[in-house]
């Protein structure tokens, strides 16, 4: 048999094993030494080819279509330079538990370290980012050498769904020639009826039922409880942990990204304002909890995790799946490592209601309600009396008219914030979704777009995050994607104007608020986008539900002053520190 034929069988029999095991998209980029596996993907009628012209943007397009359908996608692309440029989405997917199976074609042993063109060392190029690593063997066309091949396409998929879910890597050496030559031989190492070579089940982690009925019974006697949801994605948290919240009479400071702040399960409970209220020291002293319970990692809000390390003596417990560690104020007293619908559909039934029992813990409920209610009825009054953009209220107003099912992509620095402070709980069903796995601002377009392969999708991203992933747009381009992006321009970082760097004016705007001085117009253009700057937000509330109705990539800037953006922050917070200090 010769080597091309061999390397066809061998890639062929793991390619289609993929897609026995569950995986449906593969993004790939143009390359020679991976044309073996290029060639089979598109041969592959079971999984969808997204061709990427940028590594970087592919490997954050992969990201955010696996965030958004919960399911790995394959990540490819040829030897050299090509894998690192992978590394900064593998690196957010590892932190997020993101699953992505990472296919890297290599030279064969012959010509590493020889000097050879495109070559470097990627044996386990990505170090403890990828939580398994193989080095693939030389393709070979014997029967042992396809079922190792379909054996470790299972195993693939299984390790990087397996919670946590994560990033797995394997390394394909694959030596000349590298396109294919006709052969009759081959060998049945496959499974009747599209079967997996190998099945591999897991189950949740549950937890233990003594354990269970002792935090039941202890939470029994501790009325001024709070939950603090953390990013999650699970479709079944948002109903399993409002429903403990409303067995335990606690409220909930729900995260954007938990899911639990909009949607059809009960909000009774759920606060949508604490990043506003949190920072008035009074109301931080008033809010002390005798029992913390806090799901996945912490939320955005800085002021929530001042608010927790004000309050240290609180026995606070973490419910996380596992992986990296979630608790950098080092505040828990316990950690649970279960899965969070699992914790909460086992704790639930276990517990009396505490609904109209009176006492301390409904009046802890109740000032939390007022507190929220008053808060967000004081935000929304303030930023609707400012004569000038102000980018709080892009997210006030997408909480008005983004459609039922849409997901809202944040990026981060003041977008994502700005999502926790100023967009309100409703009853639709709307998806939040961010890379805040290493909170970095790279690959932001390039995710949205990935997860707009779901359905509506609305981004929310600065001028420097727009910037940094122009490249992301072509992906719309050559796929027909359908997203809107609110592009917030504010000629800079706007980030650092709230940092204690705003006070050393010598050097501020050269080192961290660079300005650019960008029209982002033409690049719309070039990337085949609508681009809009509406006068008003009637026309910005009418240009984002054009864009969702009719598809295609809409592009829609607003711009703002960052000196006069701190301002009017500042104002909102002041407001609702006012309004809370006034006697009733």
């Amino acid at each position: 048999m010769l080597p091309s034929q061999a390397a066809y069988l061998y890639i062929g029999a793991f390619v289609d094993e993929l897609a026995r095991a569950g995986v449906q998209n593969v993004c790939i980029a143009p390359g020679s030494r991976s044309t073996p596996l290029a060639l089979t993907f598109a041969e592959q009628k079971n999984i969808r080819l997204w061709m990427h012209y940028d590594e970087r943007s592919a490997a954050f397009f992969a990201l955010g279509l696996a965030k958004a359908t919960r399911q790995p996608v394959a990540l490819m692309c040829t030897s050299g330079t090509a894998a690192a440029n992978f590394f900064p989405a593998i690196i957010e997917a590892h932190y997020a538990r993101v699953p992505l199976i990472v296919l890297t074609a290599d030279r064969p042993p012959e010509l590493r370290d020889a000097g050879a063109p495109q070559t470097i060392d990627q044996i386990k190029i990505y170090g403890s980012y990828a939580k398994w690593f193989v080095e693939m063997s030389l393709p070979e066309g014997t029967p042992e050498a396809l079922r190792y091949a379909r054996t470790v396409a299972g195993r693939a998929v299984a390790e990087a769904n397996a919670a946590p879910a994560g990033v797995v890597h394997l390394n394909f050496p694959l030596r000349e020639p590298l396109v294919p030559t006709p052969t009759t031989v081959d060998f049945e190492t496959a499974r009747p009826a599209g079967q997996p070579y190998v099945a591999v089940s897991s189950g949740v982690r549950a937890p233990e039922a003594a354990l269970i009925e002792k935090l039941a019974s202890e939470l029994a006697q501790i009325e001024r409880g709070l939950i603090i949801a953390g990013p999650q994605t699970h479709p079944d948290f948002p109903a399993a942990v409002t429903q403990l919240a409303e067995q335990l009479g606690y409220p909930i400071l729900a995260d954007p990204l938990s899911q639990v702040r909009c949607g059809p399960h009960t909000r009774a409970n759920v606060m949508d304002s604490y990043d506003a209220f949190l920072r008035d020291e009074k109301m931080v002293e008033q809010l002390s909890p005798a029992m913390v319970l806090r799901f996945g990692p912490l939320p955005t809000s800085k002021p929530v995790l001042q608010y927790l390390q004000r309050h240290a003596h609180a026995r606070q417990i973490l419910i996380d799946d596992g992986g990296n560690w979630q608790d950098p104020a080092r505040l828990a007293s316990d950690v649970f490592v279960y899965d969070a619908v699992a914790f909460c559909q086992a704790l639930t039934p276990l517990l009396r209601s505490k609904s109209g029992a009176g006492g301390d813990g409904q009046h802890w409920l109740r000032r939390w309600r007022e507190i929220a209610e008053k808060t967000r009825a004081v935000i929304t009054a303030q930023i609707n009396s400012y004569a000038e953009p102000f980018e709080g209220r892009v997210f006030s107003e997408l909480a008005e008219c983004l459609p039922d099912g849409a997901t809202l992509f944040a990026s981060s620095s003041m977008p994502v914030r700005d999502l926790d402070t100023f967009f309100t709980g409703s009853a639709r069903r709307l998806r939040f979704l961010a890379n805040r796995g290493a909170n970095g601002i790279d690959g932001v377009i390039s995710s949205a777009l990935g997860a707009s392969v779901a359905g509506p999708l609305a981004l929310v991203i600065g001028d420097m995050a727009f910037y940094h992933d122009m490249n992301g747009l072509l992906a719309a381009k050559l796929h027909g994607l359908n997203a809107v992006i609110v592009l917030i321009n504010n000629d800079g970082g706007g980030i650092f104007s709230f940092l204690p760097q705003a006070a050393h004016p010598q050097h501020f705007e050269q080192l961290f608020g660079a300005p650019h001085g960008l029209n982002f117009a033409p690049a719309a253009e070039m990337y085949g986008a609508t681009f809009t700057r509406p006068a008003n937000w009637r026309e910005f509330q009418q240009t984002v539900k054009h864009g969702l109705a009719h598809g295609g990539l809409h592009i829609i800037e607003i711009r703002t002053r960052r000196e006069t953006n701190v301002t009017l922050h500042r104002e909102v917070w002041s407001a609702v520190f006012a309004q809370l200090r006034e006697k009733p």
